[in-house]
């Protein structure tokens, strides 16, 4: 869908790095710069890291976000120029992003909440590997995985630590999750599983005393892990800005065909 909002009131946010600082001063020297509560639209400089530190940030508000990119790899990112922003927000095409929501439970009995835009991921916290069990809708469906780890990851997170790890990559409008193992031990030949975006996933951690896991929603890190219950959100949606020869559609297919 083709953005057809009159972007003229822009926040920005900026990582630390002295890129994305200096790109700062330049773009808000010559368009101003208000808040996120005031703006039309939130431009982000860095890198895929402060896209989604940025993310998590403003994840309840309604503020479309654009990025370009002042960091490394940039998936999220738009290429960076000074020049036309505000006709490049005109023309951005919308991507609307669904989050995972994770229920974790911890061996001191303590219940979290967090939500994941990439992936939800569990790794071993010792020498010992992992043993979890996966259960799904009710259902155990892998009685016991012996592994570094294992994630669930959305669509717009498939091509990262999903990718990385072997994981398949999933066009952005599939209704999918993936299920991908870390260094799995036993089942050896266990290469994961393509989920309903509906399902309700449950890990257990076995021998969690002699075991322990930790487990992260993106960059939120929570220890001692016992349990954990993920399914997609509800609400909220994020809403990402790609210019028309950029989109996320575009450059996850791309991805596919990079060697």
């Amino acid at each position: 869908m083709s953005g057809k909002r009159d972007y003229q009131r822009i926040a920005f946010s900026a990582s630390n790095t002295p890129e994305a600082l200096e790109a700062l001063g330049v773009l808000q020297k010559r368009y101003g710069s208000l808040s996120v509560e005031e703006a039309d639209v939130l431009v982000v400089l860095g890198g895929d890291g402060w896209m989604l530190s940025s993310l998590h940030k403003n994840i309840r508000g309604e503020v479309p976000v654009y990025g370009m990119n002042c960091g490394s790899v940039g998936f999220l990112m738009n290429e960076y120029r000074e020049d036309g922003l505000v006709e490049r927000l005109k023309q951005a095409v919308e991507t609307r992003i669904h989050p995972l929501r994770m229920e974790l439970r911890t061996s001191d009995g303590k219940q979290h909440t967090a939500l994941a835009i990439n992936e939800v991921s569990l790794l071993r916290s010792s020498h010992q590997a992992a043993k979890i069990r996966i259960s799904m809708d009710g259902k155990t469906r892998l009685e016991e995985l012996i592994c570094d780890g294992v994630l669930l990851a959305t669509p717009a997170g498939s091509t990262a630590y999903n990718l990385s790890v072997q994981g398949p990559i999933l066009p952005l409008d599939a209704s999918l999750l993936a299920l991908t193992p870390i260094s799995a031990f036993r089942p050896r030949r266990w290469r994961g599983a393509l989920l309903p975006k509906e399902v309700r996933v449950v890990f257990d951690v076995l021998e969690a005393g002699t075991r322990p896991v930790q487990a992260a929603a993106d960059h939120q890190e929570f220890f001692n892990v016992e349990s954990i219950e993920i399914r997609s959100a509800e609400s909220p949606d994020l809403l990402l800005l790609f210019d028309p020869d950029h989109s996320l559609e575009e450059r996850i297919l791309r991805e596919q065909f990079q060697f």
